[in-house]
């Protein structure tokens, strides 16, 4: 090879850990092609988000004419869910088969879980909308049972599918490849968003209903390509006869682990001021800002775009060192700038900064998410992978749930209050019950950051550097 040709070669060789973020999560263990594969189960759950957080609350509540309470707590129905997350990581750590898999049997039965909630929805939907036929109380029971399904699917799929590229992973690339997964997952909310977008923007019943149905289809295809020849099987492991410690003795042994309990109380904190505006930004959009049904939709494509770019920066700097704590802190500021944001966007009427907020808010949201689950990987010192993932996932989704049903009621409540003119002719605009949970959240980031302030360490993180470079090379075909 002549002096330029190889100079080229050396030089391309160096393009993939430089302009591909994630390309270092790769090890000759876990090659990246098996990564991305594996992380197909997370396109699913963000394109059942866009649906349930996105588009159905903004459908239902603007063009069904569903009150914001009703919908707010069908949207939380999956977050009841978010407390077995726990139990769930703990059951795929100690699961007994004989045919040697730990982790599969819980993200297959979470896959078949969330199709059938998917197939239903809209069926339920337009009976709940008064638009179908029979009462409206069997609607609201079979929405409630498909957000339920969609719920309890989400919550299995995510957890066991995490700790499965968990125990994937090495100690090395596990940051990396959390954030990975993650990105994915924004990946398919943005794709999703995009796609709702464009198939709803001559909204009719009978096409929301092919949607949600693709949707579900999409759901099977995904997870089962994702699944396909991921975890070897272990009989020995997965035996009868192995004694197993019981769930509440690793759950106490966990949260009796320095720091840890202050640490799921900023991430209860943190978690609700990001979610509580989930139920009311499209609606905002759309009541005070004048949007379309397709232009709301995209809201969701920028919140993923913002967090995107959130798990990007988080890769490479968890790689290099940088305190987790302190790049949580980080999203916690630009949630300080979102918000405000937001709420002045409506009062000036200016659509762009609206988008402009909505994208910080995804940006703060993703930093602190990616920042937290790393904490709580690093908190499990001999606890298996499956009940730290579940205890993070059950705090940060019993906490967004409860915040999305907060928002509805409180947005709810103040609408009301306007309406009997009770706060006077100065509080008579209708951004006045939206601008109310906005700040909220703003006070709840404050409290965050005396919640996380004590847990910031002043050294860098030492974390293992991988023992091989991944280039080009390397990257799959």
């Amino acid at each position: 090879m002549n002096p330029v040709s190889a100079a080229l070669v050396k030089g391309l060789t160096r393009i993939g850990p430089r302009w591909l973020p994630f390309a270092d999560a790769a090890s000759p263990e876990l090659p990246l092609g098996r990564i991305l594969r594996l992380s197909l189960f997370q396109v699913s759950v963000g394109m059942a988000t866009v649906l349930l957080v996105g588009t159905l609350n903004r459908v239902m509540i603007v063009e069904l004419n569903v009150p914001a309470t009703l919908v707010a707590a069908m949207v939380c129905l999956p977050f009841l869910f978010a407390p077995l997350r726990a139990l769930i990581g703990y059951k795929s750590d100690t699961h007994r088969s004989v045919l040697g898999w730990r982790r599969v049997p819980y993200v297959w039965f979470g896959s078949l879980l969330q199709f059938g909630g998917l197939a239903i929805m809209p069926f339920a939907l337009l009976v709940l909308s008064g638009g179908g036929v029979g009462p409206v109380i069997y609607g609201q029971i079979g929405a409630a049972l498909a957000f339920l399904l969609v719920g309890a699917g989400l919550h299995t799929t995510q957890t066991a599918g995490l700790a499965l590229a968990t125990d994937l992973a090495t100690p090395a690339t596990r940051a990396r490849v959390v954030a990975l997964l993650y990105v994915t997952l924004l990946v398919g909310m943005v794709a999703s968003g995009v796609i709702f977008a464009w198939l709803l923007t001559d909204f009719s019943p009978v096409r929301l209903i092919q949607v949600i149905q693709g949707a579900a289809v999409a759901t099977m295809v995904l997870n089962v390509v994702a699944l396909w020849k991921q975890e070897a099987r272990n009989p020995a492991r997965t035996a009868a006869d192995i004694e197993r410690p019981a769930f509440r003795t690793l759950f106490r042994q966990f949260i009796a682990r320095p720091r840890a309990a202050r640490f799921l109380v900023a991430v209860a904190l943190g978690t609700a001021a990001f979610n509580m505006q989930d139920i009311i930004l499209e609606p905002y959009g759309a009541q005070v800002l004048k949007l379309s049904v397709s232009g709301t939709t995209v809201l969701t494509a920028l919140l993923a775009t913002g967090a995107l770019a959130a798990f990007a920066l988080a890769a490479r700097t968890l790689a290099a060192g940088v305190d987790p704590y302190r790049l949580a802190g980080l999203g916690l500021v630009s949630g300080l700038v979102a918000f405000p944001s937001v709420i002045f966007a409506g009062a000036i009427d200016a659509p762009d900064l609206f988008r402009c907020g909505t994208v910080l808010i995804g940006f703060g949201g993703g930093l602190f998410a990616v920042s937290t689950l790393t904490i709580a990987m690093e908190l499990e010192e001999g606890v298996d992978h499956g009940l730290a993932v579940g205890i993070w996932g059950a705090v940060q989704a019993s906490s967004a749930g409860i915040a999305i049903a907060l928002g509805g009621g409180i947005k709810d409540g103040v609408e009301a209050l306007v309406g009997a003119q009770a706060l006077g002719p100065g509080l008579s605009d209708p951004s006045v019950a939206y601008s109310a949970v906005y700040h909220l959240e703003v006070a709840l980031l404050f409290a965050t950051l005396v919640a996380i302030g004590p847990l910031v360490r002043s050294a860098a993180t030492v974390r293992p550097v991988p023992s091989t470079r991944f280039g080009l090379a390397e990257f799959p075909g």
